[in-house]
């Protein structure tokens, strides 16, 4: 891993637009509070741009996988059917199997189209049932470009878009490289509430690197994970019990395949998503950039971090190496740094929560005497500290995990207290955060968790009131 020392000076902001204009434009009907609404567009629908011509190759093959599952799902008497048919006749159908596919590619992509307003984003699709979707450019919250394999060796691109209030992303897919960098840019200038004119002559955001994990390191770190090692184990003997206990090679087999899947996808497979792991920071929030097949380019919204999860597995704590995952309202980005140095982790970390000393933070555990008896053995594995800015809850003791939450982020602070835990006078404290996930100091004594439940709302009640909202390529928000 190759972490760049920060420079003196800041990394040059992008001119200061109307971060404080009002958004502008009438509600779409049926959006309600979501960042997306679906209805019939009228005929007076602005034409739009239509996606790269490469598209129809790709929508031709939902036709195909259709037929093919058909075909293997009717299995040998397809291949009666087929036999059946004269030499002349397959040629035919085949013909007529791809002039259907391949008009159905070209269709899709010709009645589709998009469309930047001055409020919104607008994706039409659909050939008989024409569908609309408007997207609130003041509702962006992240603009992900990826490259799938196949799409980097014909040069184009997929663009996702992350919407505040919905769950899926919304996607336009394939653009040219060029045409999708340059798309994104405009949409962030836009959510930033730059003037088109202006937005599209900003272009990409300028950007500075701050650390870059090489693929050693990557592969050393998995070689380190105790899980890839008990995935690759249970792999191995799983099958081998159950062949023994049932005398059915099949059986075996179907108890390997998912293992083998497992296996891959915490091994090769996460090193195949996070080789060339690169993270960088511009004005628009933290660019991550990583993948050897499909290249992903996702960035990491400012202001939308609810929580950060440092993930620390025994035997990297020998070399003093960290994971660190984040909780983001509405989006599925998770990884942050896949391993770094600690050192290195928190100067990345600090862009994420400005103004937190993670190393200062003081952890306090469990009292010793009624959390033995609610989780024993590994009750010493949880600890709590709190700090001014931080509320921050450590559990697990071969796989330590640290979940910090800015205290301006809690949405709700609960206690909880079963009856064994009450007989031993411990109690829990959990702390719900915008992303629905909730951070739990456990096994705390109960006036101290008395104690916190009101510091903490107090705490978080005057967070909320004195944080200023964060907005798109400004640095000193509105």
């Amino acid at each position: 891993m190759s972490p760049v020392p920060a420079a003196e000076d800041p990394l040059p902001p992008a001119p200061a637009g109307p971060a404080d204009a009002p958004p502008g434009g009438s509600a779409v009907p049926g959006g309600g509070g979501a960042g997306r609404a679906v209805l019939i567009a009228g005929p007076d629908a602005a034409e739009g741009r239509r996606l790269h011509p490469f598209t129809p190759l790709r929508r031709a093959w939902v036709p195909i996988a259709a037929t093919a599952g058909v075909v293997a799902q009717q299995g040998g008497r397809a291949g009666e059917w087929v036999a059946d048919l004269s030499t002349l006749l397959r040629v035919l159908a085949l013909a007529a199997l791809i002039l259907v596919f391949g008009l159905y590619g070209f269709l899709s992509w010709w009645f589709t189209r998009y469309t930047v307003t001055d409020t919104e984003l607008r994706i039409r699709t659909g050939l008989l049932f024409r569908r609309t979707a408007h997207i609130r450019l003041e509702r962006l919250q992240a603009v992900d470009v990826t490259r799938p394999l196949l799409a980097r060796l014909t040069g184009v691109a997929s663009l996702r878009l992350d919407v505040i209030g919905t769950e899926d992303k919304d996607q336009l897919s394939f653009l040219g490289e060029k045409e999708a960098v340059a798309l994104r840019a405009e949409l962030l200038a836009r959510a930033a509430g730059f003037a088109p004119e202006e937005a599209v002559r900003l272009g990409e955001a300028p950007e500075r690197e701050l650390l870059r994990v090489g693929p050693r390191e990557l592969a050393v770190s998995l070689l380190l994970s105790l899980g890839v090692w008990a995935a690759l184990a249970g792999g191995l003997i799983a099958p081998v019990v159950v062949w023994w206990v049932s005398s059915s090679p099949w059986a075996a087999v179907v108890t390997l395949l998912p293992i083998l899947g497992a296996v891959w996808a915490g091994s090769v497979g996460r090193f195949l998503t996070e080789y060339d792991w690169r993270v960088a920071e511009s004005p628009d929030g933290l660019r991550l950039d990583h993948g050897m097949l499909d290249r992903a380019h996702e960035t990491v919204p400012p202001g939308r971090v609810q929580t950060v999860r440092i993930v620390e597995p025994l035997l990297w704590r020998r070399r003093d190496l960290v994971r660190v995952e984040l909780a983001v309202a509405g989006s599925k980005n998770e990884v942050l740094v896949p391993v770094a140095s600690r050192a290195a982790a928190y100067a990345v970390i600090a862009r994420v929560l400005p103004g937190v000393d993670l190393a200062a933070l003081s952890f306090s555990g469990s009292p010793d005497r009624g959390s033995r008896w609610v989780v024993p053995v590994w009750w010493r594995g949880y600890a709590l500290a709190v700090s001014p800015e931080v509320f921050a809850a450590r559990h697990g003791r071969l796989c330590r995990r640290t979940e910090i939450v800015p205290h301006a982020k809690v949405q709700s602070v609960r206690l909880a207290q079963g009856p064994w835990a009450r007989a031993r006078g411990v109690a829990d404290v959990h702390v719900d955060t915008g992303a629905n996930g909730t951070v739990t100091a456990r096994l705390r004594a109960a006036s101290e968790a008395a104690d916190l439940l009101c510091a903490q709302a107090a705490r978080s009640h005057t967070s909320r009131a004195t944080a200023r909202p964060d907005r798109w390529m400004t640095q000193d928000g509105a």
